[in-house]
């Protein structure tokens, strides 16, 4: 990759779609927040720490994301923690982010729904008063855990129903199928919140939960779905119905060893609406930037289909039409 592909790809305006917030949390910032709350980390500085993020699959990686969110207690840890991802995103010229929240991982703990997303929000607001990027929530549920826990995360919502955009689905795959929090989602579609799921790349039985959120949950957009392309009638319906794809490829190597950029290029050359996205950066080190110079360094993709990325990222997102329409016109004006 040249000089010149890097400077564009850094410049280039961008939205992100898939981004843990959580998963956001650097090793300086949770050794600061450990020492504010009075807590003691199983590390002695953050290189030991980062030393320890050797994942290999996905219940590898959650163990100590988990272990990790220890340290989140008060609404200025949130709001630390969502300002340390903004000011970084916007550094790589994020202009718009949906950002994926995991409140029972909190509530579970004992920490208030509101503590989590009073901070988070706080953080929204001066995001985008003081760096200029916007952003949307993402309330995602634990497919790990139970569905009465999902539905009793839902109604602990509600009072906040106006700074939710949408609801997901994430956490260990394995024996948690879509269809289990299918009476959850439908919850979430009468009270008006956008719907998507987590289908991970390469489990067990990936094809079926894929079909299960076409055809059981109806989801709006589906977050990876690599495996999608394994079965020519799901894509096909995948492109027919214009469902959005929001692909990780840093993570992907992590998890199951390959970036999945190959199937990112075909994606594209398939008028799938796919995306690039970081998922998890402080785990697995890459943020938008670096996620989207691996798969054009890998497929030698060109501007026009760096481009096309990121057109689909704003195409498929949850902002209105007015909203879309002007960050489409800068994507415009950039290209020209």
């Amino acid at each position: 990759m040249n000089n010149k592909m890097i400077s564009f790809i850094e410049k280039m305006p961008k939205a992100e779609l898939h981004l843990h917030i959580e998963g956001s949390l650097e090793p300086e910032l949770k050794f600061r927040l450990a020492e504010r709350n009075n807590l003691k980390l199983p590390y002695k500085n953050e290189e030991e720490m980062r030393a320890a993020y050797k994942f290999d699959d996905l219940p590898s990686f959650l163990a100590v994301y988990y272990e990790g969110m220890s340290v989140l207690i008060t609404e200025e840890d949130f709001y630390d923690l969502t300002m340390a991802y903004l000011k970084k995103a916007k550094s790589q010229n994020v202009l718009y982010s949906e950002i994926f929240f995991d409140p029972q991982a909190h509530t579970s703990r004992g920490i208030s729904f509101g503590t989590v997303i009073r901070g988070i929000r706080q953080a929204q607001i001066d995001g985008e008063k003081e760096l200029g990027i916007k952003t949307q929530l993402i309330m995602c549920f634990l497919r790990d855990m139970s569905s009465d826990s999902a539905m009793e995360t839902l109604m602990q919502a509600l009072p906040y129903k106006e700074l939710i955009i949408g609801v997901g689905l994430d956490s260990n795959e394995l024996e948690n199928p879509p269809v289990k929090f299918k009476s959850v989602f439908e919850r979430a579609v009468k009270e008006g919140f956008k719907i998507t799921m987590h289908c991970d790349v390469d489990q067990k039985n990936s094809i079926d939960h894929i079909r299960q959120c076409l055809d059981d949950i109806h989801v709006d957009r589906i977050d990876h779905g690599v495996n999608s392309l394994d079965d020519e009638s799901l894509y096909k319906e995948i492109v027919k119905r214009g469902l959005g794809l929001t692909v990780c490829p840093i993570s992907n190597n992590y998890v199951v060893a390959d970036y999945k950029a190959k199937e990112i290029r075909i994606k594209l050359e398939k008028g799938m609406r796919v995306t690039v996205n970081s998922d998890d950066p402080a785990y697995f080190p890459g943020y938008m930037n670096e996620n989207l110079i691996v798969v054009q360094k890998i497929e030698s993709l060109s501007e026009e289909q760096m481009i096309e990325l990121q057109r689909n990222a704003f195409n498929i997102s949850w902002l209105n039409e007015d909203e879309k329409e002007k960050y489409l016109k800068l994507l415009n004006l950039y290209n020209s």
